[in-house]
């Protein structure tokens, strides 16, 4: 009976060790890991973006550097999550940089990555050596509402409604109308497109609404690391505007495209990868 209870309670933890080492920890993104090198960079694509928005950037940088290049979670065919929400992915994003122990990542974020990489270095100032921020705004709704404040508790139940009720063929319509505001490269409308036509509406809807009504502008006071900011060239004309909204961001470099609109790394790729090799090579 002895031998019986001792075999018992060996199995039994042994189901326990297998238990506890066999559950992975998931996170709200897919993550692609190429290139090696001591310093790592974490790329975080925009709104409905997959991460092969980063194909050439990593193609340019994966010899001197360990790439992890997120795909967000509903967005260009990756599995949604249930409730999905902008603080919970800077959070979840935190903590995969703190897991995975990779120290002082450089943050490279377009647009909506853009404002998780500005709230990561932010709230989380420790894990990150600098930041890379392609063509984003501390606060979207400002641009066109100077005197706009978000709301604590932001009911985004009507953005969702109507975004789902729309069918494939409206969607597209929609998308289609949008792009040549945000893609001068014609070759790429298309492959944005099917991006937003692979994302969950519902993910979609939510993390719009919610993206807009976030306000970095008092937030980024915290951070500590250098940050480079890369903006389309159209914002060169509303500099005051812009520069009002980075005003509490210390050790910014801030830099206006010369041609081309929202993805700078389609529609300004010499201009852009000799701001990325400036400010990567400085010590």
């Amino acid at each position: 009976m002895k031998k019986f209870t001792f075999l018992l309670i060996i199995m039994l933890f042994f189901l326990a060790v297998c238990n506890i080492f066999g559950q992975q920890t998931t996170y709200p993104f897919e993550v692609k890991k190429t290139g090696k090198g001591n310093q790592s960079l974490l790329f975080i694509p925009g709104f409905a973006s997959s991460g092969d928005v980063w194909n050439e950037t990593t193609a340019k940088f994966e010899k001197d550097f360990t790439c992890y290049t997120l795909t967000m979670a509903g967005f260009a065919g990756t599995k949604p999550q249930a409730d999905a929400s902008f603080k919970d992915w800077e959070k979840e994003i935190a903590a995969y940089i703190k897991n995975n122990k990779i120290d002082k990542p450089i943050l490279i974020g377009h647009s909506m990555g853009g404002g998780l990489a500005l709230a990561i270095a932010a709230d989380y100032p420790e894990l990150v050596g600098k930041i890379i921020i392609v063509d984003t705004l501390p606060c979207l709704a400002a641009l066109s509402d100077p005197n706009f404040t978000s709301k604590e508790k932001n009911d985004c139940s009507a953005t969702i409604t109507q975004l789902t009720a729309m069918n494939d063929e409206q969607f597209r319509k929609m998308q289609t109308q949008a792009m040549p505001r945000l893609l001068a490269d014609t070759s790429m409308q298309e492959t944005v497109i099917n991006w937003s036509m692979k994302s969950d509406r519902k993910t979609f809807a939510k993390m719009y609404c919610d993206f807009y009504n976030t306000d970095l502008r008092e937030k980024i006071k915290t951070i500590q690391c250098p940050s480079l900011i890369l903006l389309e060239s159209f914002f060169v004309n509303l500099k005051p505007t812009i520069e009002g909204q980075y005003k509490n961001l210390k050790n910014a470099n801030m830099q206006y495209a010369s041609k081309g609109l929202h993805f700078i790394m389609y529609d300004d790729k010499d201009w852009y990868f000799s701001q990325l090799n400036n400010f990567l090579s400085a010590k």
